[in-house]
C-alpha cells in the first residue's frame, strides 16, 4: 500500500536531500560509517547518547539523493528516542523496504521512500544510514558492501 502519491514523495525525498536535517556529526559523538561498494555512497551517523535515550543523531557523507534524503529522514524520526524506540522504528523501515506490512505512522516523511523497495540497486541507498545507526546502537558490526 502506498501512503504517498508519487509526486508528493518526490517533493519530501528531495525537501530532504536539498535541506537535510542532522548535517554534519560534531566531534565527540559515537560514530560509524557505512558504504555503499555498488555506487560508492558514504555515510557516517553519529549519536550523542545518555542512558540509552539517543539526545542528538546526525548523518554527513557523499551519496545519492536517496541515500541523502533517508539519512536525513532518519536523523529526525530517532532524536530523543530510547534505543529500543529507534530499533523499532528502523525495524519498520526495514520492513518497508522489503514489502513487508509495516506502520506508516511510525515512520512519517520516511514512508516516502517506500517506492525504493521495488528498486533492488536502490534499496542499499535508502537503508545504508539506517544500518549504520542500527550498528552504532546495538554495536554488532557489519561487512560493507
Amino acid at each position: 500500500m502506498s501512503y504517498f502519491d508519487e509526486s508528493l514523495s518526490r517533493e519530501i525525498i528531495l525537501d530532504h536531500y536539498q535541506n537535510p536535517r542532522g548535517k554534519t556529526i560534531p566531534q565527540g559523538y559515537k560514530t560509524v560509517t557505512l558504504k555503499n561498494v555498488s555506487c560508492g555512497d558514504i555515510v557516517s551517523v553519529g549519536a550523542l547518547c545518555d542512558q540509552e535515550i539517543i539526545k542528538d543523531i546526525r548523518h554527513e557523507g557523499t551519496g545519492c539523493s536517496i541515500c541523502c534524503a533517508s539519512a536525513s529522514m532518519m536523523c529526525e524520526l530517532l532524536k530523543d528516542k530510547s534505543y529500543s524506540q529507534a530499533l523499532e522504528i528502523a525495524q519498520e523501515f526495514s520492513k518497508m523496504m522489503t514489502r513487508q506490512e509495516y506502520d506508516c505512522e511510525i515512520l512519517g516523511d520516511a514512508c516516502a521512500l517506500e517506492g525504493i523497495n521495488k528498486l533492488l540497486p536502490r534499496i542499499k541507498c535508502a537503508t545504508l544510514a539506517w544500518s549504520a545507526a542500527k550498528e552504532l546502537l546495538t554495536g554488532e558490526q557489519k561487512a560493507d558492501g
